[in-house]
């Protein structure tokens, strides 16, 4: 997409031909006080942006739109096609998660931080409660 200032143009289109009528002109018709340097930037360079009070206040200045000032090409930009980059095999160490050593279990991890490391944890989906229980009723 490419954007073409044309201030200098739709200007000069309404016999404003330097900064300082421009300038003039912002002040009388729009109310907007800009630096002789500003109008300057404005009338002879490319903007990388505008402010919206100060593109309706030039729209407003010199009677346009701001289809006036700035022209949009619209045209889709085309891309080559870039052919896929080869994925590097992973070392054998490295498990799918990208870890070198095996994830460490829920349980184990838990009673290590709780400091009941010493107790036997259970590794099925019993709770000791019931194992104890069933240890007795036996």
């Amino acid at each position: 997409m490419k954007i073409q200032w044309r201030l200098r143009m739709a200007a000069a289109q309404r016999e404003v031909w330097t900064g300082t009528e421009l300038r003039r002109l912002l002040a009388e018709k729009a109310g907007l006080e800009l630096s002789s340097a500003s109008v300057s930037a404005l009338f002879t360079k490319e903007p990388s942006q505008v402010k919206m009070t100060t593109l309706a206040a030039l729209c407003t200045a010199l009677g346009c739109t701001p289809n006036d000032l700035i022209e949009v090409d619209t045209t889709p930009v085309e891309r080559p096609v870039a052919p896929p980059r080869p994925v590097a095999e992973l070392p054998r160490a490295a498990s799918a998660r990208g870890r070198s050593m095996p994830p460490c279990d829920r349980r184990q991890r838990w009673a290590r931080s709780s400091g009941t490391a010493s107790r036997a944890v259970p590794r099925s989906g019993s709770s000791t409660a019931s194992t104890a229980a069933g240890a007795g009723a036996g």
